[in-house]
């Protein structure tokens, strides 16, 4: 049986249209009067009515993990069924592999996926079991769990798309015995030539996200280093297209430490690259020349201007001596960073200057911060305050609000404090489209560092 990951059980909605199992068999009297050419008209665009509007609501899908519960939802109207699974299976083997519920939780679904030949594996043909437990042919194991989660009957159809041939299948579970009448089968069949599609794009999408997450994720430190007298925590919030947001931690010689953060403009892939290169650069010129975070930013423009001609970015780095709690930043065009201590929240007085590659020639002073034992200094990225949805201003004083609000316990762990300030930080009038693992907002950094 498979062993793809749990989807989570599909929430409340709204019922969807449901469909008589049968239309009148042509020898119906019902057929014979004058007014049944009517009738089936009537018929016929009621089920193209109720097509449509199950199309639209599935067009309005945008995540992978929608599509499939909405396809079960209008699924499940069509063939009168109050339960479902669909095993996403995809036929060329790149994945991802999906079990999605409808009316059942975890465990059910683990039930099922022990049935042999299983209801959550791929079907060939429509296959309906009007009579579970009358179904002398059925392996003892499919009629056990049937009788344990309480469905009588069940109906499975295969779901198929252009590219890739074969998704995988839907089942839907009846609480009688039954099934799905021939009407409701050519609704069924309609509806899920629209919807395998459609599933079979958002897959697409999904995969061509996850080959750009893990693109990032190479790009990006594999770990923080760990150094006497400094602590470290970082929260990297990946964009919906891959962004040009990075960061670094360097270890230097004399116990020192190369902190950086930094955001090209743009977004997909070629922005992910510009980021990468950036990165690259950044290190090398923080090993040669890192306690003069000026000259590694002078270094980075000119390394920036020929390799990504017209990208601006902006930049911050950072020379921090653990043992001294004292730390030299250089800005191009960055946010500040943001001091927190038990009795202050503040943000560093950074010199204002422009972004890389946008002037002639870039140059601005470095700010020395004298840090206090168990003070954690914030970089961040400006991604970080866009997911506020306000204001800059207002944006830059619900950080600092947020970071004075912690508490002691907060405070004393970076990652503690990081996750306090991103959960103080979203949204302060949720959106129409919520912020979640598979629609993330914008792409953000952040990086805590803790003397003491």
């Amino acid at each position: 049986m498979s062993t793809s990951p749990r989807s989570r059980v599909a929430g409340i909605h709204p019922a969807p249209p449901t469909v008589p199992p049968t239309s009148p068999p042509a020898d119906d009297p019902r057929r014979a009067r004058p007014g049944g050419a009517q009738e089936r008209l009537a018929s016929w665009i009621s089920d193209l009515t109720t097509l449509h509007s199950l199309t639209e609501r599935l067009g309005r899908t945008v995540t992978l993990g929608e599509a499939l519960h909405e396809t079960l939802r209008a699924g499940a109207g069509l063939v009168g069924a109050r339960r479902g699974l669909l095993a996403l299976h995809p036929a060329d083997g790149l994945g991802p592999e999906r079990l999605a519920g409808l009316g059942l939780g975890p465990s059910d679904l683990g039930h099922l996926e022990t049935v042999p030949r299983g209801l959550d594996a791929p079907a060939e043909a429509e296959e309906m079991h009007p009579d579970i437990a009358r179904e002398d042919a059925l392996h003892p194991r499919h009629r056990e769990v049937a009788a344990r989660l309480g469905f009588a009957a069940s109906y499975a159809v295969p779901l198929a798309a252009e590219a890739p041939a074969r998704l995988g299948a839907a089942v839907w579970l009846y609480d009688r015995p039954g099934g799905p009448g021939p009407r409701q089968r050519r609704l069924l069949a309609l509806y899920l030539r629209q919807a395998a599609q459609h599933i079979a794009n958002r897959l697409e999408l999904a995969r061509a996200r996850a080959a750009v997450r893990t693109v990032r994720e190479g790009l990006l430190p594999p770990r923080l280093p760990f150094l006497p007298g400094v602590a470290l925590a970082v929260r990297h919030l990946t964009g919906p297209e891959g962004g040009g947001d990075f960061y670094d931690a360097l270890g230097l010689p004399d116990g020192a430490l190369g902190l950086a953060v930094g955001s090209t403009q743009g977004a997909g892939p070629a922005a992910l690259a510009a980021a990468g290169r950036l990165r690259a650069g950044l290190r090398a010129y923080a090993v040669m020349e890192g306690e003069d975070p000026v000259a590694v930013l002078s270094d980075l423009e000119l390394l920036l201007r020929v390799t990504e001609p017209g990208r601006p970015a902006t930049a911050l780095f950072g020379y921090a001596e653990p043992a001294a709690r004292r730390l030299v930043v250089a800005s191009a065009g960055h946010p500040p960073p943001l001091v927190v201590g038990p009795n202050r929240a503040e943000f560093a007085e950074t010199t204002l200057s422009a972004p890389l590659n946008m002037l002639a020639c870039w140059e601005a002073p470095s700010v020395r911060l004298e840090v206090a034992e168990g003070e954690t200094v914030l970089l961040y990225t400006d991604g970080l305050l866009s997911r506020t949805g306000e204001p800059l201003d207002r944006a830059f004083e619900r950080l600092r609000a947020a970071a004075l609000a912690a508490g002691e316990a907060v405070r004393a762990d970076p990652g503690a404090l990081a996750d306090h300030l991103l959960a103080a930080l979203a949204p302060a009038v949720p959106g129409p489209v919520p912020v979640t693992a598979e629609r993330p907002g914008p792409e953000a950094v952040l990086l805590a560092v803790r003397f003491g």
